[in-house]
């Protein structure tokens, strides 16, 4: 599963988490969920296959996508299908960063996956031909930045004082989280204000969110799992209180989710694994 990530620069990097290219791509299942990570999604298919979205309880399809799609904030899991031998190539924005690029708010796109046409327009399928024909993963990248950098508005960059409190949830303790919110400069309603514009999220959600990823970090890495300590260490009240959260945004409750052998994985867990 060749996975090839271009190291951006300059302005992109500021607001752009990942721009990668997939080949290759060889799953052992055809339905994965996909748990929210605070990003919004550019993808483009550069394989053919048409991809659906599905009923998280029932599996039963929801939507088609075909040639390039944007997913927006998920504020929980969702489910997508996956396709042996597939060809994606992905950007990945920050929290606060494709605003700059999209030009409207953020929460417009929440919990919706759509065609990446009506986001933007005929040259977005545009861009997806020319990436199509670029010989080397390395003029598909260029082609990608050339076309972020001709959106990028700087009158649309998020202000100082929000990129601060988002800094300060991203590496401050949680329980730092109420002093970060009651320290912004203006009021509470401008903060939930320019958090949904830019972010896409509430302040309270998109921290909640942080310490959901927080969890699947820290199981990922660990050898041997002890629940009451991991909650105890990303600061729930308590552990009732921690299985809610994590059933919420992962929609399994933790025992389950290591008995499925999801720890192994990031953000993407197979439902139907073969063998």
């Amino acid at each position: 599963m060749p996975l090839e990530r271009h190291l951006l620069k300059g302005i992109l990097n500021q607001y752009i988490e990942a721009i990668f290219h997939l080949t290759d791509f060889m799953p052992d299942h055809s339905i994965e969920r996909v748990v929210p990570t605070g990003h919004v999604f550019i993808i483009f298919e550069l394989d053919g296959f048409q991809r659906s979205t599905y009923n998280n309880e029932t599996l039963e399809p929801i939507a088609t996508f075909r040639e390039v799609w944007v997913s927006g904030m998920q504020k929980n899991h969702i489910s997508i299908s996956a396709h042996q031998q597939s060809e994606l190539f992905v950007i990945q924005f920050k929290a606060f960063g494709a605003f700059p690029f999209f030009h409207f708010p953020i929460q417009e796109l929440n919990d919706s996956v759509i065609s990446g046409k009506e986001v933007f327009g005929a040259e977005i399928l545009a861009l997806r031909e020319e990436i199509l024909t670029r010989k080397t993963t390395e003029e598909k990248f260029q082609s990608a930045e050339n076309w972020l950098l001709n959106r990028f508005r700087q009158d649309k960059i998020p202000p100082t004082d929000l990129l601060e409190v988002l800094e300060k949830l991203q590496n401050e303790p949680v329980i730092n989280s109420v002093e970060i919110f009651e320290g912004y400069s203006k009021s509470q309603k401008h903060l939930i204000d320019q958090f949904k514009k830019y972010v896409g999220l509430t302040p309270k959600y998109y921290q909640r969110m942080l310490r959901f990823n927080e969890i699947l970090r820290q199981i990922h890495q660990a050898n041997k799992i002890e629940w009451a300590q991991v909650a105890y260490q990303i600061e729930y009240t308590d552990q009732s209180h921690f299985i809610k959260e994590f059933k919420h945004f992962s929609g399994i409750n933790p025992l389950k989710f290591i008995q499925q052998g999801f720890q192994e994985g990031t953000n993407f867990f197979p439902l139907d694994k073969k063998g």
